[in-house]
């Protein structure tokens, strides 16, 4: 058994700082490294592109809203033709940046809200997936397990990977619990990785009012902008270890979009 372990990075803003992109990038297969709308620059994009280059690990654009003081995590109405043009916007950046330091873009993986509209909003999903498939048919598109985004990615002919979360509960339809919510999050580690565990061996996941849907894991994801982020990499890598799961980028798993 593989799976990818992924985590979102490159989320500081000029002289401001989030994340501890450094210490975690050896715990992680793939980095979804923020386009410079809902975080990010071009500064914080080389950099952390050319670490990811320099340690082996794969590295997808993660483009949002366009809400810096929100950090892209609150839902705004647009239009499918602003979606398809904010998101070819911000692959191409990173693709470019990728480009330059002399590596290959693995994948796309919408961030926030962004990311939670496609899941359930076709037209959303479908605008994305385009705008994916017209910048670079080879990408891989990331899309939460069983959302309108992956289907919608596999419609247009697009290898596509189903996400889970480590450390966010699920609802009773298999969509994320919205974060505004005291439950919202997981916070202990060891309670992380028994969850991606029994996700990535017997495909499900418990949810918040205790019963199980089933799940596809194709890549994890951490958030790396939490207070205890390095100790959930860590547990979590550990963890998937220990079980005997190799980790490996989604473009190195075996085929997906199945």
């Amino acid at each position: 058994m593989k799976i990818d372990l992924n985590c979102d990075m490159g989320e500081s803003y000029g002289i401001y700082r989030l994340g501890r992109d450094e210490e975690i990038m050896p715990y992680v297969t793939s980095v979804n490294i923020a386009c410079g709308y809902h975080a990010g620059d071009a500064s914080t994009m080389r950099r952390t592109v050319a670490s990811a280059l320099e340690q082996g690990v794969a590295i997808g654009a993660h483009p949002g809203l366009p809400d810096l003081l929100g950090f892209g995590r609150r839902p705004m109405k647009i239009t499918p033709e602003e979606a398809y043009e904010i998101c070819v916007y911000q692959i191409g950046a990173l693709q470019a940046f990728v480009h330059a330091e002399g590596g290959s873009l693995q994948h796309v993986k919408p961030h926030g809200a962004l990311y939670n509209m496609a899941a359930q909003d076709r037209l959303l999903a479908e605008a994305i997936a385009e705008a994916v498939y017209r910048v670079n048919s080879g990408l891989i598109l990331f899309g939460l397990s069983g959302s309108a985004l992956v289907e919608e990615g596999k419609r247009i002919g697009l290898r596509t990977a189903s996400e889970v979360f480590a450390d966010r509960t699920y609802q009773s339809d298999g969509s994320l619990t919205p974060r505004d919510r005291a439950d919202a999050l997981i916070t202990d580690a060891a309670i992380a990785a028994d969850q991606v565990i029994r996700m990535a061996e017997a495909g499900k996941v418990v949810t918040v009012s205790g019963g199980e849907v089933d799940i596809v894991a194709d890549t994890v994801c951490m958030h790396g902008d939490g207070e205890h982020a390095l100790i959930f990499a860590q547990t979590i890598y550990q963890a998937i270890r220990e079980a005997g799961i190799t980790l490996a980028p989604i473009g190195k798993t075996g085929e997906t979009g199945e």
